[in-house]
């Protein structure tokens, strides 16, 4: 009697602590889903690098070390890429001031991005509490990247230390990319004052909008990779500029007499900043997966076709195909692709590169002195006018072969509302940049002066403005 009584006995308690156990397994699953959902940063609408997801996961290792090389090679694209690039394209009593320009950039907007940067763009706490400065940046939840552990995941699965890392990079270089407007007659402390307020002021709020949950992701706006945030963003400033501080000393509107000072330095430039763009690419789908492929393949091609478009009409139009003028249309063609990258197969890369190519030739070619503004570089001519035709044309080529049965289409494939939204994107970009810039232009160069004496111009930047100069006397 008393063993059948313990056996009723343990059958129950059996029974209890198997309901029981089965009850918290899915309370905590109902509880993890609430985390999930409630810490979503942003749908990835318009790139899987803009959502930020704090859950319970396992770390993907293969993903990670996929990420922490792209990162590496989104820096590689500012120094020693961009550096090299415009560094061998100026006089050689400038070279030591883009080397400088690009160094200051790297160190001062990183610091600026790890202490609140990363925090105003993809935190979350002003649009959650409905703060109005929630439109503009996300809040201060991440400054200084509080909160953020080692085991703190991300979209992918992979730190989301390492995601802030990534997105630093980004960063770095749009700002970087203006240089080539300017060059050769801005004062070191006033373009040093205005990369700071620019960082602040005009890239965090744009790259909040378009990859922080910001009112543009939510419109359905598709910037894979940086065609808004990055290239236009950095192109229309460098317009701005350009026409606001004038043109050198010596610049014929007509020719193009100021000839680069080092080629191959041009060549090496160029080859480090295509080798880069695969991390700016393929890195921000944020795993090492067939859509990483397929936008490495897409990048290559474009930058491809581009470089080979500009090369034929400068052979066809000048007589002579020139070094300078490939690598210029490569760069052409990576900037277009960079927004459409994680959308379009190689039918849409292949006219995106083509279009870039011929685009941005006629803008540097005939548009350029047409106009008699001096960008010294084509900032705006290549990564301005690139961007622009990259951006709308994601909007035509944009394919579910890549993006899925539920993915977004361009109008070439029968949704002409893609198109609608990305030309909508491009606009605001183009007016927020363009007055932003305005208006700090005129606050900075009315406190500190943006534009070196004639003196100083002649003599070159790098000796009136760092006391070195790049080659020794024999050179």
């Amino acid at each position: 009697m008393k063993r059948e009584l313990f056996k009723n006995i343990a059958i129950f308690l059996f029974m209890f602590l198997a309901v029981h156990t089965v009850a918290i397994a899915q309370d905590s699953t109902a509880t993890t889903a609430d985390k999930i959902s409630t810490t979503e940063v942003a749908a990835a609408v318009a790139s899987p690098a803009a959502a930020v997801t704090e859950k319970a996961a396992v770390l993907d290792s293969g993903n990670t070390a996929w990420i922490i090389v792209a990162t590496i090679f989104v820096l590689l694209m500012t120094i020693p890429g961009l550096a090299l690039f415009y560094g061998g394209l100026v006089r050689k009593k400038n070279v030591i001031s883009i080397l400088m320009q690009c160094l200051i950039i790297t160190g001062v907007v990183s610091i600026i991005w790890i202490s609140f940067g990363y925090s105003w763009v993809f935190g979350t706490s002003f649009m959650k509490s409905g703060n109005p400065l929630g439109f503009i940046i996300g809040g201060f939840d991440k400054v200084f990247l509080k909160g953020i552990t080692l085991s703190t995941l991300t979209t992918g699965n992979i730190p989301e230390l390492l995601f802030a890392l990534f997105q630093c990079m980004f960063a770095v270089i749009t700002p970087a990319l203006i240089i080539g407007a300017f060059a050769e007659r801005i004062k070191f402390s006033g373009f040093l004052v205005f990369v700071i307020l620019w960082s602040i002021i005009v890239y965090n709020p744009m790259a909040h909008w378009v990859w922080g949950g910001g009112w543009l992701q939510k419109i359905g706006a598709i910037d894979f990779a940086g065609g808004t945030v990055v290239h236009i963003n950095a192109g229309i400033s460098a317009l701005v500029m350009a026409v606001m501080l004038g043109r050198r000393k010596e610049y014929n509107a007509n020719g193009h007499l100021l000839t680069p000072h080092n080629t191959p330095l041009v060549f090496i430039g160029t080859a480090l900043l295509w080798l880069g763009w695969i991390g700016f690419n393929a890195g921000s789908g944020l795993a090492a997966d067939g859509l990483a492929a397929n936008a490495f393949l897409v990048t290559h091609f474009a930058a491809s076709v581009s470089a080979v478009a500009w090369m034929a009409l400068e052979w066809i139009i000048n007589k002579k195909p020139t070094a300078v003028g490939f690598c210029t249309g490569a760069v052409a063609g990576l900037v277009a692709i960079t927004p459409a990258a994680g959308t379009v197969d190689v039918l849409g890369s292949f006219f995106i590169g083509l279009a870039s190519g011929v685009i941005c030739f006629s803008m540097v070619a005939y548009v350029k002195p047409k106009l008699k503004y001096d960008d010294t570089l084509d900032a705006f001519g290549v990564h301005g006018i690139g961007g622009i035709v990259g951006s709308i044309l994601t909007g035509v080529f944009a394919t579910r072969f890549i993006t899925g049965e539920s993915g977004a289409q361009g109008a070439l494939y029968g949704d002409w509302h893609q198109l609608g939204i990305q030309i909508v994107a491009t606009l605001v970009s183009i007016v927020y940049s363009g007055v932003l810039t305005f208006i700090l232009f005129l606050i900075v160069n009315k406190t500190i002066g943006l534009r070196i004496s004639e003196e100083d111009e002649s003599v070159g930047l790098d000796i009136s403005q760092h006391g070195e100069i790049a080659y020794g006397e024999d050179d």
